[in-house]
């Protein structure tokens, strides 16, 4: 790693002597805290809502998909703005990555527990589960944005070199690991949510466990960069740091979405965080539908669903080696091959086997989320790319990341308000609590589109992918070891 930005608190030089001495790397365990906690509470938050909403509290399909359309526009305009508001303003908590997450963790938290507290008792169709779902939806994604941003730029800006930043993908994977396996003591402890009063009592506890491991990354961690906003009467360090406008927000945002490989990625990542959204919302739905229970007991599932979020970290962590040896290009493009040969494979084979369906379910989730856990190296090789062509002072980072997000983040509402609107369209509303006590034929036309789905969507997905993916020109960055000379 490079040398810490100038002024660094002597607290934190002890810590990191101490980590040293234990073989750790005390910049890349601050990085990674970060993702532990946003792991604990993003992976609960994605696998449970529509769940809960839909079952639970019983919201319309109408309020459903308002609160969803409010969601995607929120969740698409606020990235680039907080992205340009990070990456040029000149308040401290705002401008340095390690403040914005210290300072926005608390609320990040509070904004996790936001739906798993009804505001009243809801009954069926119930106008104000739909705006509870709205507020929930949009204040969460509000602070994940404004806290995960600034991460997302400490991951460009920490390092230009493919060695270190591997290192920070191998910090953070461990620490997702351990994160990711808050939905599997979730489903056991709560049974699947059956136990509403322990699934909250739950919640809270990860709430504060996560709230604290940002609080580490915020206090501990460095950019580069964190001086920038000092040193703006310095000739040159100021070419993007001026006040806010819309002028300068189009320039930026102009330059940024006119180089090619960045048009290609953001097509790639729309159906892939589509295709996340896809799994993580409607995985349990599926295997409670599909899975009759005397062949895949709860505690079963529970396993089941808890692998799809743990595997992927592992997975990523044993193939330290191959992203060394063949880059992240290469290995993310055979991702997409084998998404689309297992859709096949499992068409072909039929909804009646279930071992087959439950085991296909689990490793899609874990090569989809494997493969997104990548997606932050392409992004800082644009990143890179982007500063060195327009010779900018410090690099647009939270720009990037959140330009990108404007353009993709809109998959995670598509994802849920298709997929639910085909259900509906085969009666899901009304078959959803009766169960298999439902009318045979009705419940089997619904299984059979719930089959289809889970083969077809990937394996469209993973087409249109390795389409989009493979004119990607930059592939070759882990075998340049400095890109540019920091000065």
């Amino acid at each position: 790693m490079e040398k810490p930005a100038s002024g660094v608190h002597p607290g934190r030089l002890n810590v990191g002597r101490h980590l040293v001495s234990f073989g750790v790397n005390p910049a890349a365990l601050a990085y990674a805290m970060t993702t532990l906690g946003a792991g604990m509470i993003n992976n609960i938050f994605s696998f449970y809502y529509v769940k809960l909403f839909l079952n639970k509290y019983k919201i319309s399909e109408g309020a459903f998909h308002r609160s969803q359309v409010v969601y995607m526009v929120w969740n698409a305009v606020n990235d680039p703005l907080f992205g340009y508001l990070q990456d040029n303003s000149k308040v401290r908590c705002c401008s340095q990555r390690r403040l914005s997450i210290l300072y926005g963790a608390p609320l990040y938290s509070l904004a996790f527990l936001l739906a798993w507290f009804p505001w009243r008792s809801y009954q069926p169709d119930d106008w104000l589960s739909g705006l509870h779902l709205m507020v929930a939806l949009c204040a969460f994604d509000a602070m994940l944005t404004f806290v995960l941003l600034a991460q997302c730029a400490l991951f460009a800006e920490m390092s230009t070199q493919h060695q270190n930043r591997l290192r920070l993908i191998k910090y953070s994977q461990v620490a997702s690991l351990v994160g990711s396996s808050s939905v599997l003591f979730c489903g056991v402890l709560s049974r699947n949510m059956e136990d509403f009063g322990a699934f909250q009592a739950f919640t809270v506890l990860i709430a504060v466990l996560s709230c604290g491991c940002m609080l580490y990354t915020g206090i501990h961690s460095e950019s580069r960069y964190d001086n920038k906003g000092s040193d703006s009467d310095i000739p040159g360090c100021a070419d993007h740091q001026s006040a806010f406008s819309f002028t300068t927000l189009r320039t930026l945002m102009l330059q940024i979405l006119t180089n090619r490989d960045f048009q290609l990625f953001v097509l790639m990542n729309f159906f892939q965080v589509f295709i996340l959204a896809f799994f993580n919302n409607f995985t349990m739905i599926f295997a409670e539908h599909l899975i009759p229970p005397d062949v895949l007991p709860p505690i079963a599932k529970s396993i089941m669903y808890g692998a799809g979020f743990i595997c992927p970290q592992l997975l990523v962590l044993s193939c330290q080696s191959l992203l060394h040896g063949l880059g992240y290009y290469r290995i993310v493009l055979f991702t997409f091959y084998v998404e689309a040969g297992m859709a096949a494979f499992m068409l072909a084979l039929g909804p009646q086997h279930y071992y087959f369906l439950a085991c296909f379910l689990t490793v899609n989730m874990v090569i989809i989320q494997a493969a997104f856990s990548l997606f932050g190296l392409p992004l800082a090789d644009i990143i890179d790319t982007d500063l060195q062509t327009y010779k900018r002072s410090s690099p647009l980072s939270s720009m990037v990341f959140g330009t990108n997000a404007l353009f993709t983040k809109p998959a995670q509402s598509l994802a849920p308000m298709i997929t639910l609107n085909i259900l509906n369209r085969f009666g899901y509303e009304q078959l959803k609590d009766a169960g298999r006590d439902s009318d045979p034929s009705a419940l089997e036309d619904l299984h059979s589109v719930m089959f289809y789905l889970v083969c077809l969507v990937p394996m469209c997905v993973a087409a249109l992918q390795v389409l989009a993916w493979r004119p990607f020109s930059i592939r070759n960055s882990h075998t340049v070891d400095v890109k540019y000379i920091d000065s």
